[in-house]
């Protein structure tokens, strides 16, 4: 053996010391809050580490909830990941649409953003026929009289525009015949992820206020004092408190970033809309309409539709915010709904903490930030944040440093990547009728990167080039659905007349394939709400 070799085996023992690893190691994990980031949160991990096997317990998982704090409870969109979470949970797929009054998605219906004067387009969650080995916009944009490219490549967007659901009731959970997720009542979310992770997933419920929090010597948090519960020491704790972010943000004071100078709603005005009639078409994907200085979007649950003005009150008042959402609601559902109606207003300020990892503490959801519903980025986030902890956990202190680091940086090229695919809906739009759309275009408004992205695709169109990692949250294929849906122009390509005429020979044979799977998806699917009643009656096929 070498004499290096020999110095790095002698050197080594100090990165796992057994005795100084065994007193070092994570034994506590303590969430405080509940709501969709405590509970997502805790399944992922208690389901991933199988706490609940008593005789092998690697460590013991807590949740604190505050019995006094209320669940936001404005009905939410998420993303297809929602299937492997709750499947990975071990929560059931028809239990789980029966209890959180859910409804299926399968993507968004985008109305008034580019022009305001009734233009149309769709971003559906299939990516376009053979996305992988061919892209088809090059020849999408020689078609004369082509229609959008999202209803070109995928069949999504005809089962969206006739309210079906994306798979029959033979089909087993969690299995689908077109990419799918959920529309659901976010209020009820809690309470049926609570079930499972307290009844057989082992995690610990307390139900106390954090009064103190009470610091070691080397700045991590020690212990937790609670009104009714006692100290709760812990080992890492995940800060699940909402946008109070009462661990990370209060107790580590860890800076608030800011990112209104990029997209500027602020506030919201959430609504509960009853349905015009029993038996209305269920949305299949949400709807979100621009309006003068914001957007309202719309959510169908079974029972009712989830509705809301999110806008920027630098840009209209509340007064006039609320008369744009009543005009909508009189649209959809008539003048008795809106009537009845009474938002509620939510503020928040469009943002994250500047890290989201601070010594034994992370937080998770609106306690690391929010920007706005748009794309429905919230949800998503927490199941990452959840997916990364458990997936990583450091099983010692020592370790920890290291482990946060790689989280840190992950979740900011994140948080920058919600932004500039939030923004690219925004500079797009050719309205002029407001000072809201003509400050989105300003070029000061724009992400450095994306402006980069948008002089490049001026000349070619996304593609697999354009992806950083294999965990971008976006994929090529939604720029793609965004770009041309709101009409972005790429210059055509020129190449050989033979390679020419063999890509639009195959883009040809791609279309006409996909327009054929469509006309057969439209006949053999129910609509979403034949779908839904029979999830009620009989329930999905167990895996």
């Amino acid at each position: 053996m070498s004499d290096f070799l020999l110095r790095r085996r002698i050197q080594a023992p100090a990165l796992w010391d057994n005795d100084r690893d065994m007193a070092d190691r994570i034994s506590r994990v303590i969430i405080v809050g509940g709501g969709s980031a405590g509970w997502l949160t805790a399944g992922v991990i208690a389901a991933e580490h199988r706490i609940d096997a008593d005789a092998q317990r690697p460590f013991e998982l807590l949740l604190i909830e505050s019995p006094d704090v209320p669940t936001i409870g404005v009905g939410e969109g998420t993303w297809p990941s929602m299937r492997s979470t709750l499947q990975r949970i071990g929560r059931s797929e028809t239990d789980f649409i029966r209890a959180c009054d859910a409804s299926f998605k399968q993507g968004t219906w985008f109305r008034n953003w580019c022009t305001g004067d009734g233009d149309a387009y769709s971003h559906p969650f299939t990516v376009p026929i053979d996305y992988a080995e061919a892209n088809l916009v090059p020849q999408w944009l020689e078609l004369q009289d082509a229609p959008p490219v999202a209803d070109a490549g995928t069949p999504q967007t005809a089962l969206c525009a006739e309210c079906l659901a994306p798979k029959p009731i033979t089909t087993p959970e969690y299995a689908f015949l077109v990419n799918s997720a959920y529309h659901l009542d976010a209020g009820k979310v809690a309470e049926r992820l609570r079930q499972p992770c307290t009844e057989r997933l082992g995690v610990e419920h307390v139900k106390a206020n954090v009064s103190q929090i009470n610091a070691a010597e080397n700045g991590d948090i020690e212990s937790l004092t609670t009104d009714s519960a006692g100290e709760i020491a812990g080992d890492l704790f995940i800060d699940c408190t909402g946008t109070k972010s009462l661990l990370l943000g209060e107790h580590f004071d860890i800076p608030f970033q800011s990112r209104q100078a990029f997209l500027f709603n602020d506030t919201a005005l959430a609504a509960q809309v009853p349905y015009a009639e029993e038996d209305q078409a269920i949305l299949s994907c949400t709807h979100a309409t621009a309006q003068t200085a914001g957007w309202i979007w719309d959510i169908g649950l079974p029972t009712r539709r989830g509705t809301g003005h999110v806008y920027s009150s630098a840009h209209i008042s509340e007064e006039d915010a609320t008369v744009q959402l009543l005009a909508y609601i009189r649209e959809v559902a008539g003048d008795k709904a809106a009537a009845n109606v009474e938002p509620r207003k939510i503020r928040f300020e469009p943002g994250h903490r500047q890290k989201f990892w601070h010594k034994n503490c992370v937080a998770i959801g609106m306690s690391s930030g929010f920007i706005e519903p748009l794309e429905a980025s919230a949800l998503v986030m927490i199941e990452l944040a959840a997916g990364m902890i458990a997936d990583q956990l450091p099983p010692t202190r020592a370790a920890m440093d290291l482990v946060a680091r790689r989280y840190n940086q992950k979740f900011l090229r994140h948080w920058d990547q919600i932004i500039e695919f939030l923004k690219l809906h925004y500079v797009l739009s050719t309205r002029d009728d407001s000072p809201y759309w003509q400050d989105n275009r300003a070029v000061a408004s724009i992400p450095e990167n994306l402006a980069e992205q948008l002089a490049l695709w001026r000349y070619r169109s996304p593609w697999h080039q354009d992806a950083g990692a294999v965990d971008d949250l976006f994929p090529t294929a939604s720029y793609q659905y965004i770009l041309y849906g709101m009409g972005f122009e790429t210059l055509p390509r020129h190449t050989g007349s033979r390679q020419q005429d063999q890509r639009q020979r195959q883009a040809s044979e791609l279309f006409q394939k996909n327009a054929a799977r469509a006309t057969q998806l439209r006949q053999a699917l129910p609509s979403n709400r034949e779908l839904l009643s029979k999830v009620g009656e009989f329930g999905f096929q167990k895996l």
